[in-house]
C-alpha cells in the first residue's frame, strides 16, 4: 500500500494496456498491491506479468482493430471495469528527419500511440459509466515539446493529450474522470533497451548509447531518469479516488525536463 495511505482500489477491476513491461508492467503490479483485480492486456504473456497474483493477463495485439475490444471483454466478466489504464505505446527514432517517414509509418505510430486508446476508451466507457469510473492515460513530454526526432510521436502523443481533454469535457458531468500522466524519458526499454532510443541515436550518430542516454538525462534538472515505479505511484493515485475532483489535467513527471509553464 503506498506510503500507508489506503487507496480504497480493494475489489476494483483495473485493465491496463502494454503491461507486460516498462511502465505497464509497474503500473500492474502496483494496482495489484492495492487489492485491484487487473486485466492486463499484452502483446505477449512476459513471466514478469504471469506471476503476478490477482492479475488476468491477455496476450492480445492492442493496435489491432479489435485487440481493445477482446480485452474489455475479459473485464467484463471481472466485474467489469472500474479503472482503464490506456498505457501501451511506441516509438522510433527519425535520424533522417521528416522526408523518411513513410505513410506506414505514421500509421503504425498513430495506431499504437492514439487509435488503440480511443478503441480502449470506446470499448470501455460502457462499464466505466456504470461504475463511475476513471481513465488514466500514460501520454508523453512530447505532446507539447514536439521533437524531430519522434515527429510522428509527438504528433501522435499529442492528439492522445488533446482528445483525453476533450474526454474529460464531455463524461465528467456524467462521473467519468479522465486524466494524463506525462513522462520525459523513463527507464525502460523504450529507451534503454537493445532497440531503444538510446541505441538508436547512437547507431545513426555514430556515438554510443551510453553518451546518448547520459545526454538525455541531463536535460533534467535530478539528471537522471525517472524509474517506471514512480511513473506507477502517479497514476495509482489518480485512478484512487484520492483524487477525486481531479480530472482533465496533465501531470508531468520528467525531473524538471519542461521549463515552460
Amino acid at each position: 500500500m503506498m506510503c500507508g495511505v489506503d487507496l480504497h482500489l480493494a475489489g476494483k477491476t483495473a485493465v491496463v494496456t502494454g503491461a507486460g513491461k516498462g511502465i505497464g508492467l509497474a503500473i500492474t503490479r502496483a494496482l495489484a498491491e492495492e487489492g485491484a483485480t487487473v486485466v492486463a492486456g499484452s502483446r505477449s504473456v512476459t513471466p514478469a506479468l504471469a506471476e503476478l497474483s490477482s492479475v488476468f493477463p491477455l496476450a492480445v495485439d492492442l493496435a489491432s482493430a479489435d485487440g481493445p475490444g477482446r480485452l474489455l471483454e475479459l473485464a467484463a466478466s471481472h466485474g467489469g471495469a472500474d479503472i482503464l489504464i490506456n498505457n501501451v505505446g511506441a516509438t522510433h527514432s527519425r535520424p533522417n528527419g521528416f522526408l523518411s517517414i513513410t505513410d506506414d509509418d505514421w500509421l503504425e505510430t498513430i495506431t499504437i500511440n492514439f487509435l488503440s486508446a480511443v478503441r480502449a476508451t470506446r470499448a470501455a466507457l460502457p462499464q466505466l459509466l456504470e461504475h463511475r469510473g476513471t481513465i488514466v492515460t500514460v501520454c508523453s513530454v512530447n505532446a507539447t515539446l514536439p521533437d524531430p526526432l519522434v515527429m510522428d510521436y509527438s504528433a501522435a502523443k499529442g492528439a492522445l493529450l488533446n482528445f483525453s481533454k476533450s474526454l474529460s469535457k464531455e463524461f465528467g458531468p456524467q462521473g467519468i474522470r479522465v486524466n494524463t500522466v506525462s513522462p520525459g524519458p523513463v527507464e525502460t526499454d523504450l529507451w534503454l533497451g537493445e532497440h531503444g532510443m538510446a541505441h538508436s541515436v547512437a547507431a545513426a550518430t555514430g556515438g554510443n548509447p551510453e553518451d546518448v542516454a547520459k545526454g538525455a538525462a541531463g536535460q533534467s534538472v535530478t539528471n537522471r531518469f525517472t524509474h517506471p515505479e514512480e511513473v506507477a505511484a502517479l497514476v495509482v493515485m489518480l485512478a484512487s479516488d484520492r483524487a477525486g475532483n481531479v480530472t482533465g489535467a496533465d501531470h508531468i513527471i520528467d525531473g524538471g525536463l519542461t521549463i515552460s509553464l
